[in-house]
């Protein structure tokens, strides 16, 4: 049923965001992969290595300091898409893992989409080109969910985005 890898990328990223509207600061916590290992194109497109990988730790211990450390369990949190709610449920549901987020999810994707009034849904670079913001960083979580965390401000600003 499951395949001999890992479902979930090794790192978990959280940008600080505060209700003024702010980034405020990066949270990386990376996970010790238990069937897989980090392959060459993942090391050179996200500059992780199997070394810093395994300084990790296991998916389980990830969700439990995500929800102490982050309160993750109490505030709406938000991806580019639904993959990785998807993957979180199917990876803690097959580890045995309590599920570390608030139930309440906003796909940020599908909400960029119709704040644009855009027939298809963009990947996260090309809506950063449509809001006219910077990529940040490389193709890695944190720096990632850094990028997501501007498109959900530019759409607070856009006042498409409810805080709170």
């Amino acid at each position: 049923m499951f395949p001999e890898r890992d479902f979930l990328h090794s790192c978990f990223p959280f940008p600080g965001v505060s209700s003024g509207g702010e980034r405020l600061a990066k949270h990386r916590l990376l996970v010790r992969p238990a069937r897989s290992e980090v392959s060459p194109f993942c090391t050179e497109l996200t500059g992780l290595t199997q070394a810093d990988v395994d300084r990790g730790l296991p998916f389980t211990e990830v969700c439990r300091a995500l929800a102490a450390k982050h309160h993750t369990g109490l505030i709406p949190w938000a991806s580019w898409g639904d993959y990785d709610r998807n993957q979180f449920t199917r990876q803690c549901q097959h580890t045995g893992a309590q599920y570390p987020f608030n139930h309440r999810h906003t796909n940020v994707k599908a909400a960029f989409t119709t704040s644009y009034g855009l027939r298809r849904r963009p990947g996260m670079t090309q809506a950063l080109t449509v809001a006219d913001l910077p990529l940040k960083g490389h193709r890695r979580g944190d720096d990632d969910a850094w990028n997501i965390a501007a498109l959900v401000l530019d759409l607070v600003e856009r006042g498409d985005w409810l805080i709170g």
